[in-house]
């Protein structure tokens, strides 16, 4: 039998290497990437996707219809590989038979895990990648690393990948090939109604209105000092540079402070006293255009002064929407659990604590090199205690706290709340779609707050902006059946080579971008591309960005996993997104690339003590953990089943207060997830996968 080794389309292949800088790797020569043969024509059995069965390789007939004809000029019937899947098989010379049973990746899983002769491919949680990889059941990539070329140099490139992916520290066994939904970028972003913000806070004089409510009773207390100053540094307006401003405490006092002196206090009222402060406490620096204060390149604001702000939103609702009734804080679903949860998260933004938008459960590296669990912390309680009494004062939208069935188009349509925490490009899609916002209206991603944070350079902390919101690898991938590809080399070499393919240059805009039908080229058939990060990446082609609208209203990811069928898995380049995000995401993501390109807004890293500072270490996302490890960590079941889905207690605190048994406060709480709920027992099992993968890490060179 004839054997062939991958396809690929050189007349885009120079084009390709171009870009690979993008994602941290090198292209590999054609020798290099010829060493996985197998039989033309070899079938992979593939129980991979996403998460449901509009997101898997094959079209469903929900999205397909009675056949749905894309810009290629080619339809598709429910059954039909998706676009993507069928260039995969093109250049790649193996056929795929679908076995994807539309789950998400833990119950898929679930579904084949004692059936997995059945399947050469399949689609899992890295924890089960890793712990059924380490009983034989999954096939070691990590042992045919020097016949993968490309994704081997994309592992020495990115160290902290290959030891979120590592699952065995004795010979650095990988059992998935790890998913990148955008990578080494910032994740999740404060959104604001920006024009609300300068309707109440710009102008000459006083804010007045014929109408307005009462602020709540105040029972939120000020995070930031009530006397002294502080230095921020931030981005100049015109986004060239950094400049140095100051909070002048001792110029007006705390704003918190001085409304709660006051108690509750007309709508009127309370935004003359913010604007008082704003001018006094900054000496004058925003002008007239306060709002900039939170919506401006410049943007300094903090959990105290959007308190005072909220507070003045939610008593202004006849300027703001011509109602008696406007929601502060709300989240995309009010409903769902996974969204709901970016509610708490917002607490570690706004008063400085870690471990709620970890990569991994809810760990952290700290200072020391050590790693900590967020949910054993009394700083974080103390954290979402503050953020009840938003709550409290009816700062927090009442569907969130009762979970109803709400949604955020919902808010923007009936100009009904202000401000999310969540993914730009998805969310100001609502700036263009038809029927939400009239002329003038803009919902917009915002600067990262100033907070409080320990980050071991002070004793006493540091103020400064800092995201644990940053893209790295995911906790799921795709992993080979042993018993699948049983003795069959060509099989198993068809599944690496599809690993491999997937992190080599052409492999990477194919699963990012969909097949070269969908992007614009040049007349000598090279990519039309634009700088994107300092990286030449390619544009889609505008049949593509007309039929993404008319198909996914400018949600590209829903757009990608629908109808192409690429971002499914492995590297997702954000380029795609951000040619589909509207004038006003591009806007505010703008002012938050150019804070995080001059150093303004801090992150956590994709290295190892980057700058001999553990603190902002990304932590793995697995662990590697042994078989004997997995089995006490699967036997503490009050620690997962407290944290988790409707049951999790942070949302619920977020929502309702420490009303659970055993969380009655912030102290009490750390108490008892370290006691009697085995978060002692965890941390220290996760301490010890840490440290063995870091003398790993020292064998295999930094």
């Amino acid at each position: 039998m004839r054997r062939k080794t991958g396809r690929v389309a050189l007349s885009v292949f120079s084009s390709a290497a171009l870009i690979l800088s993008a994602f941290g790797g090198m292209a590999a020569s054609a020798e290099e990437a010829d060493q996985l043969t197998f039989a033309e024509g070899t079938v992979l059995r593939m129980a991979t996707g996403y998460n449901s069965t509009k997101t898997g390789l094959s079209f469903d007939a929900e999205v397909a219809g009675d056949g749905i004809t894309l810009s290629n000029g080619q339809t598709y019937y429910a059954g039909d590989l998706k676009p993507t899947w069928v260039e995969v098989q093109n250049r790649l010379g193996f056929v795929i038979e679908d076995k994807y049973q539309g789950n998400s990746d833990a119950n898929e899983f679930e579904y084949w895990k004692d059936q997995l002769d059945q399947v050469d491919m399949l689609s899992g949680t890295a924890a089960k990648m890793q712990e059924y990889g380490e009983n034989g059941s999954i096939v070691n990539i990590a042992e045919y690393l020097d016949m993968m070329p490309n994704f081997k140099a994309y592992l020495e490139a990115n160290p902290i990948v290959r030891l979120s992916i590592t699952g065995n520290v004795e010979d650095g066994a990988i059992y998935f090939s790890p998913y990148f939904d955008g990578v080494n970028d910032i994740e999740k972003m404060f959104l604001m109604r920006a024009d609300w913000v300068a309707k109440l806070l710009d102008g000459e004089g006083d804010f007045a209105a014929e109408a307005c409510n009462n602020t709540a009773d105040p029972v939120y207390t000020p995070f930031m000092p009530e006397s002294g100053s502080i230095d921020i540094d931030v981005v100049t307006p015109d986004g060239s540079a950094v400049e140095t401003i100051s909070k002048n405490y001792d110029a007006y006092g705390n704003i918190i402070a001085k409304m709660n002196e006051v108690g509750s206090m007309s709508g009127v009222d309370a935004v003359n006293m913010l604007r008082d402060y704003i001018d006094a406490t900054y000496d004058g620096y925003f002008g007239t255009t306060r709002s900039d204060l939170f919506v401006g390149q410049n943007a300094a604001w903090d959990a105290d002064e959007l308190v005072a702000l909220l507070r003045c939103v939610v008593s202004n609702p006849q300027t703001l929407n011509g109602t008696d009734k406007v929601q502060g804080m709300f989240t995309r679903e009010e409903q769902t659990a996974g969204r709901r949860a970016d509610m708490y998260r917002t607490a570690g933004h706004l008063f400085g604590v870690r471990g709620f938008e970890s990569r991994n459960g809810f760990l952290y590296v700290d200072e020391t090199g050590m790693l900590q669990d967020a949910r054993q912390n009394v700083a974080t309680y103390e954290a979402l205690a503050k953020l009840y009494t938003l709550n409290q004062e009816g700062l927090i939208s009442s569907a969130f706290i009762n979970a109803e069935d709400v949604k955020v188009e919902q808010y923007l349509r009936d100009d009904l709340g202000f401000m999310e925490y969540d993914y730009n490009q998805t969310q100001t899609l609502f700036n263009e779609k038809e029927g939400i916002f009239d002329e003038g209206e803009k919902f917009m991603a915002v600067m990262e707050p100033v907070s409080h944070w320990y980050d071991g350079t002070s004793e006493d902390g540091v103020y400064m902006r800092f995201t644990e919101s940053w893209r790295s690898v995911k906790p799921s991938g795709w992993g080979i059946s042993k018993a699948g590809v049983g003795d069959n080399q060509d099989k198993l070499y068809a599944a690496l080579k599809l690993i491999d393919y997937a992190y080599s240059p052409e492999g990477t805009i194919l699963m990012s971008y969909g097949p070269d039908e969908f992007i614009k080229k040049n007349d000598d058939g090279s990519y039309v591309t634009f700088n994107f990060n300092g990286n030449e990446m390619p544009e889609i082609a505008d049949t593509t960005y007309t039929e993404l609208w008319e198909k996914a209203g400018g949600n590209y990811t829903n757009f990608a996993r629908y109808y192409l069928g690429s971002t499914l898995s492995f590297m997702k380049s954000q380029a795609f997104e951000y040619q589909c995000t509207t004038a006003v995401g591009k806007e505010g993501a703008g002012h938050i690339s150019r804070a995080i390109a001059l150093g303004t807004i801090k992150h956590i890293e994709l290295s190892v003590q980057p700058d001999g500072n553990w603190w902002y270490t990304v932590v793995p996302t697995t662990l590697p953990y042994t078989t004997v490890m997995n089995e006490q960590i699967g036997s503490l079941t009050s620690l997962t089943e407290n944290f988790s889905g409707d049951n999790d207690a942070f949302t619920e605190i977020a929502a309702k207060g420490f009303v659970r048994d055993g969380l009655g406060s912030p102290e009490e709480a750390a108490a008892t997830v370290n006691g009697s709920w085995g978060g002692q027992q965890y941390i220290a099992l996760a301490n010890m996968a840490w440290q063995s993968l870091l003398s790993y890490y020292s064998t295999i060179g930094q």
